[in-house]
């Protein structure tokens, strides 16, 4: 493709910020639901005056090309939330997260027909709009929800030896937590580390007598946990499901902003750790050499950079940033800096899930969810 150097557009993964204790059910991975907290809100603020820093400073070595910097051209982003798994702590996030990517200005106004100009309340407050993704409706966010042959996949890895052996490795520890957690299952298949992070934040009394090291050790094992859980030897596994129903959206998006008849520069996208794990898996995501493992930090955020070059093909870099108080680090997928974007979705394309009839089928899934008894056979 000839023409000038630059970055076309961003895909933005998102996760959620600081919220209060979540459950769920360790077999299923049924939700219950939780609610944002202040630190949550602001982290999520934060991180969209980083990605503002980043993509939308004309003075910065990623603006984005054409990209509308102060009031919000809604034709040039497009944000999605996932609407399930904890209600509405993600898209409680994304809207604080707008509030840094697009702060108030007065540009925000609107001249009417009599000559008066008004300005946005709050000072110009810019209203982008924000797509629940409803599991109810469509499995995109999902996924792993409501999927039989999920939960057989998480069954089958509990009863693995590597986990049966890691169970083991775990067990004096978790015995010694049995008096920070009250009456709660210490079993391995349970990993209780939103617990112990919750109160380790926000409960003093609980931060002054649990061992210091005791936080880090619950997150090493419950990211071995959830590693197992949403990743999959074969890439079209079930354990995959995460990134497979979401690469199809993140496809569209990358082929739109290259789209020269579309507007759009900007996808961000709201969800939990889970789809992070199993995308990093899918992309084969390294970084300074190793590769990146387990549960990602509150207002994490991985950038898909699509870059035109003067010539040659566009191509996609991928850039991590892991919380509040990291920067964003170069990603290398399948053990490249940067891939052709129709590479990219061919390697992946295959093992994707396209519409709600296929993850029926590789769920096994054949009630009333998601209209999946339609597709029975």
């Amino acid at each position: 493709m000839v023409g000038l150097s630059g970055l076309l557009g961003a895909v933005l993964l998102v996760r959620h910020g600081d919220r209060l204790e979540f459950f769920q059910d360790p077999q299923t991975y049924t939700p219950t639901e939780t609610y944002l907290t202040p630190l949550g809100a602001t982290q999520e603020y934060q991180l969209g005056t980083f990605l503002r820093a980043q993509y939308l400073d004309p003075s910065s070595p990623s603006f984005i090309d054409g990209v509308s910097s102060d009031a919000a051209n809604v034709n040039q982003i497009y944000v999605r939330a996932d609407a399930g798994g904890g209600g509405s702590v993600i898209l409680n996030s994304v809207a604080g997260l707008l509030q840094g990517l697009y702060p108030a200005t007065t540009e925000s106004n609107i001249t009417l027909a009599n000559g008066t100009n008004i300005v946005g309340p709050l000072g110009g407050y810019q209203y982008i709009p924000v797509h629940s993704v409803e599991p109810t409706l469509v499995p995109t966010l999902n996924s792993w929800t409501s999927c039989p042959a999920f939960d057989a996949h998480v069954a089958s890895f509990y009863s693995s030896p590597s986990f049966q052996e890691k169970a083991q490795e775990a067990l004096h520890f978790l015995d010694n937590l049995i008096p920070y957690v009250g009456n709660r299952s210490t079993n391995f298949t349970n990993m209780i580390y939103d617990y112990i992070n919750v109160q380790y934040v926000h409960n003093q009394t609980f931060y002054h007598e649990i061992p210091p090291n005791y936080p880090r050790m619950a997150f090493g094992y419950a990211s071995f946990h959830e590693d197992g859980v949403f990743t999959d030897a074969n890439l079209n596994g079930i354990g995959n499901v995460a990134a497979r129903t979401l690469l199809p959206v993140l496809f569209a998006d990358i082929t739109n902003i290259i789209d020269e008849t579309t507007d759009l520069k900007v996808s961000l996208t709201g969800m939990s750790y889970k789809p992070f794990i199993s995308l990093f898996k899918a992309l084969q995501a390294t970084m300074n050499g190793a590769e990146i493992f387990g549960i990602v930090d509150y207002a994490a955020a991985v950038a898909l950079e699509i870059r035109e070059e003067s010539c040659g093909p566009v191509r996609v870099n991928v850039r991590f940033k892991n919380g509040t108080n990291d920067i964003f680090h170069p990603v290398k997928i399948f053990g490249q800096d940067n891939i052709a974007v129709y590479e990219l979705i061919d390697r992946l394309s295959w093992s994707t899930i396209n519409t709600t009839q296929e993850w029926c089928q590789a769920c096994g899934q054949t009630t009333s969810v998601l209209s999946c008894s339609s597709y029975a056979t």
